[in-house]
């Protein structure tokens, strides 16, 4: 399977359900796995695409139901979005569905393309989600590749001092700072100050910044 390819998952305890949202989204190049309760999701290892996840709200038995599901994924750390189907009209878990995140929430009986734009906008929250994760491990690898100096003189950078403030801070001359801030754009493919500051933007500015001010390698 192409690491480009959407997986969607079909939780439903109806097997009429799963097969037509299965068949749906296979017409539509997407790969399809189909579960019957979310015990049997929650047994499944996630691929590391771009995914979505159709959700019904009830399950008879003992199964969590959606919402529990939802909850148990968010507490875990597993960010994949949730697209809810329901044959009950109930607003509160509607509502408290959303509040949590859901993609939709779908009354049955729905539309075929109603049910395939939710899907659809589930997995393009999925793809940024995951583009944003590259980028981030993308720019702490330059980070980390730089030296001690070459850090202390991009965060200097980054609250807008320039090289003969840097150089009095550091207690250095202009042109050991303006050596090693050419190491240093040169290693992070940066040609400017506001490049800096968005990289160490797009890292999660305060906690990395400690660990970049500390040494320490980052998360």
């Amino acid at each position: 399977m192409s690491s480009n390819q959407a997986t969607v998952y079909v939780v439903d305890d109806e097997i009429q359900i799963r097969n037509a949202i299965g068949s749906l989204c296979e017409e539509t190049g997407h790969q399809v796995k189909l579960f019957a309760s979310t015990d049997e999701f929650l047994a499944e290892s996630l691929g590391k695409g771009p995914s979505c996840l159709v959700l019904d709200v009830r399950f008879p038995g003992t199964s969590p139901t959606g919402l529990e599901l939802q909850r148990k994924l968010a507490e875990s750390g597993v960010p994949i979005p949730i697209v809810f189907i329901s044959g009950y009209s109930d607003v509160r878990v509607s509502v408290e569905a959303m509040k949590r995140g859901a993609v939709e929430f779908l009354p049955k009986p729905f539309r075929e393309q109603e049910i395939l734009d939710a899907i659809r906008h589930g997995i393009e929250r999925d793809r940024r989600r995951l583009a944003r994760e590259d980028a981030i491990r993308e720019a702490r690898r330059r980070v980390e590749a730089l030296t001690t100096r070459e850090r202390e003189i991009m965060l200097l950078m980054a609250e807008g001092l320039v090289a003969k403030q840097i150089a009095a801070k550091l207690g250095v001359s202009d042109v050991t700072v303006k050596v090693h801030r050419a190491r240093m754009m040169r290693k992070l493919e940066l040609r400017s100050p506001v490049e800096v500051v968005r990289l160490i933007d797009s890292m999660g500015r305060e906690a990395e910044t400690a660990r970049i001010c500390a040494g320490q390698p980052l998360l």
